[in-house]
């Protein structure tokens, strides 16, 4: 088992494979981590790629169920994520990158875009999260039943009041759209981008489309792409030649900083 540490923070991570590096985030909300990858997805990111990229995946800070763990920092929730991720890819000396996530790595991957524009190549985000008009609450109440009390109950020095701190400042004072961005930067955004969407309450397709088409260098799968099982594999062949097109010219094996 690999970590990489700093300060008061513990990331778990694993490679598999070799190749141009790709940042793997897993779906599963605050919970993320990388067992998820190889169960309730739609394919396994990691078995599909590693063939062709070194792929990096992490269990998230605090997710219940991996070995992640750190401060709750009330006052920049998403930024602290972002840190683990780019901390983890600096530890292993990478410096640009591509990036696949499912669900909360959609927010996660245009912060990443956000804070690290220069080192992600391309980015693709499977039936990623976003913000329903109708279901502001959502996410929020999702995670102070599924995330919070567990959490608390494994690191007795977190409280429910800092839970609830932390989830109104990641859910609750920007409830819109993406989380982490904003239109305004999305419509600016450079970066190659493949969004595959999806259509249940924590993954609204009118937000992953509304992001596509402010995007302008952005791709769409076809829709639905999960059902019936026979279109997974078409999808999965989009997201190799999405890779390989926008893959850096002579980036091939590790792309050391």
């Amino acid at each position: 088992m690999a970590y990489y540490e700093k300060g008061p923070v513990r990331i778990h991570y694993e490679e598999s494979g070799s190749g141009f590096p790709l940042l793997v985030i897993p779906g599963g909300g605050l919970n993320s981590t990388i067992a998820s990858l190889s169960s309730g997805l739609p394919f396994d990111p990691v078995e599909e790629f590693k063939r062709e990229y070194r792929c990096i995946a992490a269990d998230l800070r605090n997710a219940n169920g991996g070995q992640s763990s750190g401060p709750l920092e009330i006052d920049r929730p998403w930024d602290a994520y972002t840190d683990d991720h780019l901390g983890v890819m600096d530890h292993l000396g990478i410096g640009k990158f591509m990036v696949i996530g499912f669900c909360i790595g959609g927010p996660f991957i245009w912060n990443l875009l956000r804070r690290a524009p220069d080192r992600v190549a391309a980015a693709v985000l499977a039936q990623p999260s976003g913000s329903r008009p109708e279901m502001r609450d959502l996410f929020y109440e999702n995670n102070i039943k599924g995330w919070g009390p567990e959490l608390v109950k494994r690191r007795p020095e977190i409280s429910m009041d800092t839970v609830e701190k932390f989830l109104t400042r990641m859910y609750r004072n920007n409830p819109d759209f993406v989380f982490t961005v904003t239109r305004d930067f999305v419509r600016s955004c450079r970066t190659p981008v493949l969004i595959l969407p999806d259509d249940i309450p924590a993954h609204p397709y009118t937000v992953a489309m509304e992001a596509a088409l402010l995007a302008p260098n952005a791709e769409v799968s076809i829709y639905p792409w999960k059902e019936p099982k026979e279109r997974v594999p078409l999808a999965v062949r989009q997201i190799h030649s999405f890779l390989r097109a926008h893959q850096p010219a002579g980036k091939t094996a590790g792309g050391r900083i």
